[in-house]
């Protein structure tokens, strides 16, 4: 069964309100936002070229408090603003049922940004980080099944480094989601 987020649509608040609602991170999140360049004009040129589609409906999952919304969710607010694509904001606690469907590795992992067609039927997802830099998780999750082992933690933080390594200091890793939300979009 295809998963639909139909009883979501045009429920989520709009990016404006959860940055003014923010409690957590804004300075971060505005610094990241007003950091953003397009790195390929031809990307600017594909995001804008989506004004002209209706089909594409966008809802994302997400919380302040978390880091990879605060550095990934101003990249995806840029491209869907070029777009024309107002998404609709779930906060991931006001919205743990919506949240369930949309695991990552069966954990609650956000953001996980959402697209739908007008019925609300899932198309793609994305999130919550670029693929170069989750792939250190995706080795924890698999090399240390059990969380209750010795050294869990301590592997978990040694990931956590490496994760915050592949961000970087700059704004590169920011083409990075471009590229992905682009390659999904023309899938779609």
């Amino acid at each position: 069964m295809s998963k639909s987020i139909a009883e979501k649509q045009n429920k989520g608040i709009s990016p404006q309100q959860f940055i003014d609602g923010m409690t957590k991170n804004k300075e971060n999140f505005l610094g990241w936002s007003e950091k953003f360049a397009w790195a390929d004009e031809t990307d600017r040129d594909f995001f804008e070229s989506l004004q002209s589609r209706s089909d594409l409906r966008v809802n994302i999952l997400m919380a302040d408090w978390c880091g990879d919304v605060v550095r990934n969710i101003p990249v995806v607010f840029k491209a869907l603003e070029a777009a024309g694509i107002q998404p609709g904001v779930l906060i991931m606690e006001e919205h743990l049922d919506t949240m369930d469907q949309f695991l990552t590795m069966g954990g609650r992992s956000v953001p996980v940004v959402i697209f739908s067609n007008e019925a609300g039927e899932v198309l793609g997802t994305w999130g919550p980080r670029p693929a170069y830099v989750q792939e250190p998780m995706i080795a924890f999750k698999k090399a240390n099944p059990d969380r209750e082992a010795a050294d869990y933690q301590d592997n978990l933080a040694e990931t956590r480094k490496e994760i915050m390594r592949r961000y970087g200091e700059g704004t590169e890793y920011q083409s990075l989601i471009i590229k992905e939300l682009r390659a999904l979009i023309e899938s779609l």
